[in-house]
């Protein structure tokens, strides 16, 4: 049982036991002792640690009916230092001549702060250290936590254990650089004193109010309850929760933000800068909307940046003010500027896009005709060449790509949109129609585009030689453009279509039905209902099939054929194991004519007897909605499968579906 004494410490009120009073007066009187008498140097430093002291001992404080005991003490000395540390810098002081005393030089050395930390003081210490802002510090472990596999948690952990915490005032003042002396000291105290200053004479004051006018006779007699002290534990758990997350979502935000505007500036640099001085590679894309723009595309880049860079900027300052609250908000200027600047790359961009639909508005077309003469006698031969030197085609076949390629130094449209038929002609003649389609912001402007897209073909030797591609300007790389190649020649005429030509018949007509990728590699003869096969087995003949069910005559009336069905309201296609290529055959037909459905079921597998084994479907209703089965070689077992275009359904997810 000890006696206890009421002091006043630093203008505060406090409780403390007479062993802890002892102490405390011994380790006062021993560093007024170790100072001088100058009133200068002594009475402000022995008041700033007084403070300094009350401050230590009222955080500690929590209760009203607490007192200050001797391990108190003996933790504010440990915090505080011994009076040896301010014995050295009086001698430095007492050297000194008019108060212009030699200042102890001394070097910096490394700590962790414990003062300003994140997680351990590492960063603050190394910024003292350094003399860099702790918020650089912070980045610089986060770039190598992110880019360097994990390596900046590694070395902060290491330098979390190896680096003491900077905790006595003298230690503090060595890991700044500063000199141990009255002067720093004084300082050091004093400024430790006034960041807290109001917190503390708050709290202070109300625990001297709570002392002085507490009824101790009814304080012991009154208890916390259970229940409000785990809702105080649960207060400051979720409040450590929020911070903690508060400071990783200001670390998500640095990370997106610094990744973003990073790749923003590599984008300006490598499309922007070097387009400008005339340095562009295949390396580089532009969005759709820069093709056919009256703005260069360096200029569009950059309102680009800054359309999508500002609000990432804002994002990155934010994300340093959550993990540093000393990092300086943006000046009303500074944000002034970079909303005017984001609002004109908005306006840019907007009128740049609206420019580039403009420039889809019209179709045109770009008719020609050419005369060809060949042996009669001989079959004339279909054959379809891509030219390598331009761009390589493993396979040939038509397809609706934009590439950009380079033809005598000069980029362009490359596509194999190229569609070729053959019928017969009326006037007995033999000639090749090239039809040309693209689009424009106006009729003409459509029409000359078309005009201006290069394909060439030849006739030599009762051989046409189709192109498998063509080229266009490069502007037009995002414009619908195709080529419709028709070659009219008299009936009687024999064409021999070379396997080249499979992938780009479209549409032929001939009077066994056979598919246009099935007439390749064999001879067709005109005849006055089309193309008549000379060399086809049974296999090729599609019109072998005469199934009750179905009759061309009554095409019209009929709403179902092989279990699928075709009317107003949908169009449906039913496939099941019993299901046979001939039928298929019939139904895309029967779905090309009523429906103008184009079904392609060519990858799809069949047994010996002709029923299908796997499918692979791929359809295009020519009204917008288009698909293809999601797997290729789908087994057909017992279940159903094909797809369905519902004509009055309003949700497109819905009107429109492949199984």
């Amino acid at each position: 049982m000890n006696k206890t004494i009421n002091i006043n410490l630093g203008g505060f009120f406090f409780h403390i036991d007479e062993t802890a009073y002892q102490k405390l007066k011994r380790y006062l009187d021993a560093i007024a002792r170790s100072l001088s008498d100058d009133p200068q140097g002594k009475n402000e430093i022995i008041a700033d640690i007084e403070a300094r002291i009350s401050e230590l001992l009222s955080e500690r404080i929590t209760d009203a009916r607490q007192v200050v005991n001797e391990s108190d003490i003996d933790e504010i000395i440990a915090i505080m230092g011994q009076p040896e540390d301010y014995a050295e810098a009086e001698e430095a002081y007492s050297e000194s001549t008019s108060y212009n005393y030699k200042r102890n030089t001394s070097s910096k050395k490394m700590f962790r702060d414990g003062d300003d930390k994140f997680l351990g003081g590492v960063c603050s210490g190394l910024g003292h250290y350094f003399n860099i802002d702790v918020v650089w510090i912070r980045l610089a472990f986060l770039i190598l936590t992110l880019a360097g596999f994990g390596f900046g948690i590694i070395g902060y952990i290491i330098l979390w254990v190896i680096l003491p915490e900077a905790k006595t005032t003298s230690e503090k003042l060595q890991m700044e650089g500063e000199a141990v002396n009255i002067d720093n000291i004084e300082k050091k105290i004093r400024t430790e004193f006034e960041n807290l200053s109001s917190k503390v004479k708050e709290g202070a004051h109300d625990l001297s109010d709570k002392i002085s006018n507490a009824d101790y006779q009814k304080l012991r007699n009154q208890t916390k309850s259970g229940f409000q002290d785990f809702l105080d534990t649960m207060g400051k758990i979720l409040v450590t929760l929020f911070k903690v997350f508060g400071k990783f979502m200001g670390v998500l935000l640095i990370f997106i933000a610094g990744i973003t505007i990073i790749t923003l500036l590599l984008g300006v640099f490598s499309v922007g800068s070097l387009e400008f001085l005339n340095f562009d590679g295949d390396f580089i894309h532009y969005p759709p909307f820069f093709y056919d723009s009256e703005m260069p595309k360096w200029l569009l880049m950059t309102f680009l940046f800054f359309l999508i860079g500002i609000p990432f900027i804002v994002l990155f300052i934010l994300g340093l003010r959550i993990l540093s609250p000393n990092v300086k908000r943006l000046s009303t200027a500074a944000i002034l500027t970079l909303f005017g600047l984001w609002l004109v790359s908005l306006l840019a961009i907007g009128f740049s896009g609206i420019e580039y639909f403009t420039t889809h508005a019209y179709d045109g077309t770009h008719v020609t005709k050419h005369s060809i003469t060949y042996n009669p006698e001989e079959p004339l031969k279909v054959r379809v060449v891509n030219d390598d030197n331009i761009y390589y085609l493993h396979n040939l076949r038509s397809r609706d790509n934009s590439l950009t390629v380079t033809v005598e130094d000069k980029e362009m449209k490359y596509s194999n949109d190229v569609n070729i038929d053959v019928r017969k002609s009326e006037t007995g003649n033999a000639y090749i129609e090239i039809k040309k389609s693209s689009e424009g912001r106006k009729r003409h402007n459509a029409n000359n585009n078309a005009e201006a897209i290069q394909y060439k073909f030849k006739s030599d030797n009762n051989t046409i030689v189709f192109d498998a591609f063509f080229l266009s300007e490069y502007k037009n790389i995002w414009k619908d453009e195709e080529i419709d190649a028709v070659l009219y020649i008299p009936e009687g005429t024999t064409v021999y279509f070379e396997g080249s030509s499979r992938n780009f018949l479209d549409r032929v007509k001939n009077t066994q039905n056979i598919y246009d990728r099935d007439m390749a590699n064999h001879h067709f003869k005109m005849t006055s209902r089309g193309f008549e096969c000379m060399d086809c087995d049974d296999e090729d003949n599609n019109d072998e099939d005469n199934d009750d069910s179905w009759n061309s005559n009554n095409d019209n009336d009929l709403s179902f054929l092989f279990d699928s069905t075709i009317n107003d309201v949908k169009a449906e296609l039913i496939i099941t194991k019993e299901t046979t290529k001939k039928q298929l055959e019939k139904l895309a037909e029967w779905f090309k004519d009523r429906k103008d459905i184009d079904i392609d079921f060519s990858d799809s597998e069949f047994y010996p007897d002709g029923r299908i084994k796997s499918y692979s479907l791929t359809v295009d209703c020519n009204d917008g909605f288009n698909g293809k089965s999601t797997f290729k070689g789908i087994i057909v077992n017992d279940g159903k499968h094909g797809f369905t275009r519902k004509y009055n359904e309003e949700d497109k997810s819905l009107a429109f579906k492949i199984w």
